[in-house]
Parts: structure tokens; C-alpha cells; sequence
């Protein structure tokens, strides 16, 4: 069987309990290359099983910038991001391969089904979505962006019909953490973009994306995971906001 002319690209670090299950669904793909920032458990090992594969170390860049080298090593028109804990169903191998044969459009802007505490969203859930299949010439990265990086396209894309699946969430701890986290860079991105706090915002940003992400986004379908989900979600976005007066506050101090 001939190779999937599309390269992959992924940044790990630390990636061990997920990167078997990402690296096996993509075995047919021509090359995946992974940027690691420091990796000290099996990430080296799992990657060098795969004849695919090439693992090469790069100082941590951002996410932005750390993705945009990863994206300047593939060597193929096509490429395909993944996360070190994210799977690529079968259903999404076969869309990109028809789209590679039809040649028509630029990119896919694919859901992203976050397999929170194991179990995957009802189809019911309305997923978020992100550009990660695309021409290599027509896409780029903001590296303005701290986290949330998205590839912006100079082209025509249309919304995939199969998802990516995201086992990064696997506990409530390590959900939390992760927020903490990103609502850090978020807020720095934010003060730096020269954006002022807003107390309205702070007030009412919780309770608001609570009922987006319970309600609007079908959260309920999850039952009490989605409950759970909907309220760290809820308030991640409070983090963002509160941490944006705490940047205002330091500067005033120096």
C-alpha cells in the first residue's frame, strides 16, 4: 500500500501515555515529524519504533512558534497537526485522502472530540473545530498567540465531517492544571495586545460561559461529566479575566 502524500507534524513533551495510540493512526501517512522540547520519559522510544517517524529535540518556542518549525520541516504540499494526545479516526484518514485526490479545496477545519474522564463527547455535543489538514503553502501561524494557536489560511476551507479525538483530558486534575496554565499565557497575550480589564467582564464571564458551554454547546448530553466539564470551562474563563487584573495591578506597582 502506498503512503498518504500528507506529512504530519507534532510537538511533544512528555507524551508517553498517549503517543503510541496518535503515532498508529497515522502509520500511513508518508512522514510524521515530531519537535520535542525536553521529553524524559518513553517519547523518544515510541517515536523510534515508527519507520515514519523523525524525532528531533527544539528548545520550547511558544506553541505557536514551536508548531510553525515543526510546519517547516514537512516536506510534502499536505500536512496534518496533531496534538501528543490526539487520535485521528479512521473516518478522518479517508475525508483527507479524498481530499487529496479531488484537489479542490485548501484546508479542513476539523472537530476536536475532548474524550473527557475517558469517555468521548455524545454526537449530540457540539464540538469546537480547528484548522489541522491544509496546503502547507496556503497556511500560517499568528505568533502573536500564546495558546489557543490557530493556523490561519489564504485559501478555501470547508468543515470536516469526522473528528480528532483528544485524551489529553483524562482527569479533572489535569483538566484544571491545563487552564491554569493557559489562562496564564492567555492573559499575558491579552495585557500585551494593550486590552484593559473590564469588572463587568469579571462578573458576568462565568456565569455566561457556563450556560454557552452547558446549554448553546449541548453539554448536557454528557451528563455529569458534562455538568463538571462545563463548570472548569466556565471557569477558565473567569481565570483569563481575573489574571488580566493581576497583570494591570503588577505593572502599576513597578
Amino acid at each position: 500500500m502506498s503512503k498518504i502524500a500528507c506529512s504530519v507534524y507534532i510537538v511533544t513533551l512528555n507524551c508517553e501515555a498517549w503517543l503510541q495510540s496518535t503515532l498508529d493512526s497515522v502509520r500511513d501517512f508518508d512522514e510524521v515529524i515530531i519537535l520535542d522540547s525536553g521529553s524524559t520519559d518513553n517519547t523518544y522510544a515510541i517515536a523510534q519504533q515508527f519507520k515514519n517517524v523523525q524525532i528531533s529535540h527544539q528548545d520550547w518556542q511558544g506553541y505557536a512558534g514551536q508548531k510553525s518549525l515543526a510546519l517547516a520541516k514537512c516536506r510534502n504540499d499536505w500536512v496534518l497537526n496533531l496534538d501528543g494526545d490526539e487520535v485521528l479516526s479512521n473516518a478522518l484518514k479517508q475525508e483527507i485522502i479524498s481530499v487529496i485526490e479531488q484537489n479542490q479545496i485548501d484546508a479542513l477545519i476539523t472537530p476536536i472530540n475532548d474524550v473527557f474522564l475517558g469517555v468521548p463527547n455524545s454526537k449530540h455535543t457540539k464540538k469546537h473545530a480547528k484548522v489541522r489538514f491544509f496546503r502547507k503553502s496556503k497556511g500560517h501561524y499568528d505568533l502573536a498567540n500564546k495558546v489557543h494557536e490557530n493556523v490561519m489560511i489564504d485559501g478555501d476551507s470547508r468543515r470536516a465531517e469526522h473528528d480528532i479525538y483528544h485524551y489529553g483530558e483524562s482527569s479533572i486534575f489535569v483538566k484544571v492544571e491545563k487552564n491554569n496554565q493557559y489562562s496564564e499565557l492567555k492573559s499575558k497575550e491579552k495585557f500585551e495586545k494593550g486590552k484593559s480589564p473590564n469588572l463587568v467582564k469579571l462578573v458576568t464571564i462565568m456565569p455566561l460561559m457556563f450556560v454557552k458551554s452547558y446549554f448553546f454547546r449541548r453539554n448536557f448530553m454528557n451528563g455529569w461529566r458534562g455538568f463538571v466539564g462545563s463548570m472548569i470551562n466556565a471557569f477558565y474563563a473567569f481565570l483569563k479575566e481575573a489574571k488580566l487584573f493581576e497583570q494591570s495591578m503588577n505593572k502599576d506597582k513597578k
